[in-house]
Order: C-alpha cells, then structure tokens, then sequence
C-alpha cells in the first residue's frame, strides 16, 4: 500500500500495513530521519523475481522532509547454504533538497483522445535523480553518409537514474497512483524552494 499522509504516526501506520518487517523498517527510517518533520511520504511494498525464480519481498519508503528526501530500501534475502534461517538487508539514504537534480513523472493514460482533465493515469512513474547514480548509453557516431566507413567515435547520452518508482492502478489500485503523484508534486514544489533559497 503506498501513502502520503503528513505525520509521522500516519509514516509508521503505513508501514505497519505493508507488512513487511515493519519494526525493522520504521526502525531505520526513523534512525535517518531524526527530529524533522514529515512533509510527505510513500511507502510502497512490492514482490521481486530473482534469476533462480524465487520471489522476494521489498519496500521502499520515500520520506519528504523541510530539508531532505529520505529513501530507505529493504530486501529480504533466503538462507544460504550454512545459515538456516533467511535475512533482510535495510539502506537509508539522506539527500539534501538541494542536491536533488530532477523529478521526472512518467504518466500512462489509456484513450488519450477522451482524457478529462484531473482523471488520475492508470499507471506513474516517479523517477528522482540526485547524482549518485548514472547511466551511460554509447552508440557509433555516423556523419549521415551511408557510404562512408571512417570511424566517428562515439556520441552517448548519461542520464540520472539514482530511483525508479512505478506504480499501476492494476497491480496496486488507483489510490496508489494518486499517491505517488501528490508526493511527486510535494517534491517537486520543495526542490524549487530549495533551489530558490
């Protein structure tokens, strides 16, 4: 389920309705965040595939605060050969305001044709980027002469891709889409404040 109500008791609620792990989540979001106050969040809890299919569990938890985005990830990892039991592995990263770069939100809209103003996507996609993390795409270099065969070099692209966040009104409910979108536009409108200042 994914949230963004504006306390932190309304934090800890959504947490604890995901169900996963939610001592040990709150934990290590409350560790990072400290005394400031919560401005918006989103908690959003989903299932992973990994090559030996086997699925696994993670949440992240987005936390907006006057001067800060708070991303805490947390995996669940099976036992390995020699430990019994199964663990999870939980980061928490703090970013200044002022350090995020971009806040891209990807919206899906079926039958753009009859779309009415204000009707929520059935799907969004929130990407936030703050430089820790950057892809680099390279392609061959041509000078537009089909004939020619000198070598150009390369021409590329590096994007900003430090977290990806979808969600659909199929596999989440439409209220999660709404969510997400009320906290993109929560960070967005706190990034410029911060750029501002």
């Amino acid at each position: 389920m994914r949230e963004t109500r504006v306390s932190a008791a309304g934090l800890r609620e959504a947490i604890e309705r995901s169900g996963y792990y939610p001592d040990l989540v709150t934990d290590a979001v409350e560790s990072a965040l400290g005394k400031e106050a919560v401005t918006a969040f989103v908690v959003h809890h989903e299932a992973t595939f990994d090559p030996a299919m086997e699925v696994r569990r993670h949440v992240t938890v987005l936390v907006l605060t006057a001067t800060r985005l708070l991303v805490c990830h947390t995996d669940e990892h099976p036992a390995v050969e020699g430990v019994s039991t199964s663990h999870a592995s939980t980061t928490t990263e703090a970013v200044r305001l002022s350090r995020v770069q971009s806040v891209a939100v990807t919206r899906v809209v079926p039958d753009p044709a009859s779309y009415v103003p204000g009707v929520p996507p059935t799907e969004a996609t929130l990407t936030i980027g703050w430089g820790a993390i950057s892809h680099v795409d390279l392609e061959p270099a041509t000078c537009g002469d089909e004939n020619c065969e000198a070598d150009h070099g390369y021409t590329g692209a590096i994007t900003a891709d430090d977290l990806s966040l979808r969600v659909s009104e199929a596999a989440d409910g439409p209220e999660a889409v709404t969510h997400v979108l009320a906290f993109a536009k929560a960070l967005s409108e706190a990034t410029a404040r911060a750029a501002g200042a």
